[in-house]
């Protein structure tokens, strides 16, 4: 965890670096741009190009710790200021379904109701950074264009002097961060106000926007059993250990964050209860102190020797968890933990380890400099007094703040080979036994104070069940892909004056398994035209066949294997196309599995330049003929497989000149959520006549390549047949 700064600074506080007696660059212009838009909070980050990271540099309006998950942004995080910054626009999160529903993440971190805005701050071709903006809840769900326009003008504002300051060699450091003035401090009247405070019997307390107590009144000592001098400075809930939960200390943080009043009942030892109502405003809170009558009583005191888990570690903690579910594959843990958490913890290398045949092996690692230097953790026994294979054996974590701390407590370790400086080893512990090793690596001297420990310990624990339940997924991914591949054909025949090119492509969804299948089938048939009344037309040299077998799993990837097997023996033996979709037919029906299939079904007979051609519910065909023109065959056809035992298939014949191209798809090549098949149909129509006569293999890159960015999130497989006839 970055360590948080609870600071308090004035618009007339530190320098801007490099510039002797100057005004803070960054801070003046943050406060400036919140009074434009009426914004409560804001901050400004800064790029670090070299990392590609925003780094916080300044906040306002909220104490930094509310936003100790982003203090340090991965341009690649889902957060509005990388999406900015990434889409060089301004970001509107208009409440609190509208967060939920874009940054889910940021959602159950700060379920409070307000709104923000985010913007890039650029010049040119050249990216600053970024700041944004936090309104109450009470807000508009839409932007004003006033609004709009001061926050782009402050940014342009804030670009040109960063700009300024870069072509004049000043560095722009981080500055204290501006939480305005304490709630009574320099305003008139305090005195007497003071002394009013003072006769009323109830408690009365400020706090500023850290949390700090400003001013307590004598009912608020009595009612706390506190003096007022033990309150000053201090915030309550590290005061008074019968309030140190969470819960007290979210209900402060939702009064500040939303601008709204929250309130809540502690019990004060041993039988004293005692309701809370926080007021807040842009400089901190008052916080009213009254006996409780009755109500919301059943919050348990705080036991004693209990230390809670601070609001900030809790925050981290639910922000990378929330993160790690999005993780599917052993890769996407191992990015997600790079591009997201080490950035949250502020470590610049990382390297995952797994346990296997008594070695720690590599799994994966991030952000050395030079990649080999991490290879020097694959192969360390699992029994070496090594720091990577101790924290394995003990599920003990290891933190060392030094080198010096890491030779001294291992004195036989080889020099260090990564450039390190400091060094945090986390066993990865799932289930109860452990899984590996994560080492996060630090390029300077770095403490590790007790919450950041409690922190990374944690961590190791989430990175681990993210990490088996991807090792799981990996493992049934290369059982998907391996079954798919043994089903579907490993090659096609070359076939005389036949050009051919297929491609399948898993949906994104699932297990990267279906039942789409393709095949072509040399027949080696050669029958006079007496028979062709009887058996198949002379000069047919193949046979080509495409079918999708309803689902996306295991049952329907074997169902499809039969399939594929049946079309073959039944082709094998010379029936007609229309035939060997009945017999198809019958075949799955007797099966009894449940499931349905489409399929088409096609005699080459070259020397005629024709297919004769069935079809079992089934999309239609396409075929480009010479000179460019698409047609969508309008074939009949029969129901789908496993329908009907007494069901027909007519089979049609198709003209099939040299040069032309017959297409045979699956659904997943023109069905996508929203989409018009119609529409979409048509779509692949105009790629193809557009297409020319390129070769095929690149005609079924382009129609892969096209459909599948067009819809990134696919439920359906694709199979695609193409046969182009040559003279």
């Amino acid at each position: 965890m970055v360590p948080v700064s609870d600071r308090t600074a004035s618009p007339s506080g530190p320098p801007e670096a490099g510039s002797e007696g100057a005004h803070p660059l960054l801070s003046l212009a943050l406060a400036g741009m919140m009074d434009d838009v009426g914004a409560h909070a804001g901050a400004v980050y800064l790029l670090s190009p070299e990392d590609a990271v925003l780094e916080m540099a300044v906040m306002a309006g909220l104490p930094r710790a509310f936003a100790a998950p982003w203090e340090r942004v991965a341009l690649a995080a889902p957060v509005p200021v990388a999406d900015a910054v990434r889409e060089r626009r301004l970001v509107w999160v208009a409440g609190e379904e509208d967060m939920a529903r874009r940054y889910p993440r940021i959602a159950v971190v700060l379920p409070y109701p307000f709104t923000i805005a985010a913007l890039p701050v650029i010049r040119a071709d050249t990216v600053y950074g970024a700041v944004f903006a936090t309104w109450p809840g009470s807000h508009p769900p839409e932007l004003s264009d006033a609004e709009h326009a001061a926050l782009v003008a402050a940014c342009d504002r804030l670009a040109l002097r960063l700009e300024r300051a870069a072509e004049a060699g000043r560095p722009v450091l981080p500055e204290a961060d501006f939480l305005g003035p304490s709630a009574m401090a320099g305003t008139t009247g305090a005195a007497e106000a003071a002394q009013l405070a003072a006769r009323i019997p109830d408690g009365l307390c400020a706090l500023d926007v850290n949390g700090r107590v400003t001013y307590a009144n004598p009912a608020a000592a009595e009612l706390l059993g506190r003096p007022a001098r033990e309150l000053l400075g201090g915030k309550p809930w590290n005061t008074l250990p019968w309030l140190n939960d969470p819960v007290y200390e979210d209900r402060y943080r939702a009064a500040l964050i939303s601008q709204h009043p929250a309130s809540f009942v502690a019990l004060r030892p041993p039988q004293d209860w005692l309701t809370f109502r926080l007021y807040p405003s842009r400089s901190g809170l008052s916080v009213v102190i009254s006996p409780a009558r009755g109500a919301g009583r059943d919050k348990p005191a705080a036991e004693p020797g209990r230390h809670p888990a601070g609001l900030v570690a809790i925050s981290h903690l639910l922000n990378l968890a929330s993160a790690l579910t999005e993780a599917v594959s052993v890769t996407d843990v191992i990015d997600l933990v790079a591009d997201e958490i080490m950035p949250a913890v502020g470590s610049r290398t990382l390297a995952v380890l797994v346990p296997e045949a008594g070695r720690l092996r590599l799994l994966g690692h991030r952000g050395y400099p030079d990649p080999s230097a991490a290879e020097h953790y694959d192969g360390i026994p699992l029994s070496a007094p090594r720091p990577s294979a101790q924290a394995l054996a003990t599920g003990v974590p290891s933190f060392f703040e030094t080198r010096e701390e890491l030779e001294t407590i291992y004195p036989a370790r080889v020099a260090t080979p990564d450039g390190m400086s400091a060094w945090a080893f986390l066993p990865l512990i799932a289930s109860g036994r452990p899984v590996g090793t994560c080492v996060l690596g630090y390029t300077e001297p770095h403490r590790f104070p007790a919450d950041e420990r409690a922190v990374l310990t944690s961590l190791g624990g989430l990175v681990a069940q993210a990490l088996e339940r991807a090792r799981l997924y990996d493992a049934k991914h290369r059982l998907a892909h391996g079954l798919q591949s043994a089903l579907l054909p490993h090659s096609l025949p070359r076939l005389p004056g036949l050009e051919v090119a297929a491609r399948y492509l898993p949906g994104t969804q699932g297990m990267d398994i279906g039942g789409d299948f393709y095949d072509l089938i040399r027949t080696g048939q050669d029958t006079d035209e007496d028979q062709a009344a009887a058996a198949a037309p002379a000069g047919v040299q193949a046979a080509a066949v495409i079918g999708d077998v309803q689902g996306h799993n295991v049952t329907a990837a074997g169902l499809m294997g039969q399939i594929r097997t049946a079309v073959r023996a039944y082709t094998a033996v010379g029936r007609q196309p229309g035939t060997v979709m009945a017999s198809t037919n019958l075949l799955l029906i007797g099966l009894d599995v449940d499931l349905l299939a489409s399929c088409a079904y096609l005699h080459l007979d070259l020397p005629r330049h024709r297919a004769l051609v069935a079809r079992a519910g089934h999309p239609q065909p396409l075929l480009r003929v010479p000179g460019g023109t698409v047609h969508v065959l309008d074939i009949p056809g029969g129901p789908l497989l496993g329908v009907d035992p007494a069901a027909v298939y007519p089979t049609s014949a198709v003209p099939l000149s040299p040069g032309s191209v017959l297409v045979l798809y699956t659904d997943g090549l023109i069905e996508a959520p929203g989409v018009d098949l119609d529409r979409a149909l048509a779509q692949v129509a105009d790629r193809l006549e557009s297409s020319g006569d390129r070769p095929l293999e690149e005609l079924a890159d382009r129609l892969i390549e096209e459909t599948a960015a067009g819809s990134p999130d696919r439920g359906d497989d694709i199979a695609l047949l193409l046969l182009r006839p040559h003279r």
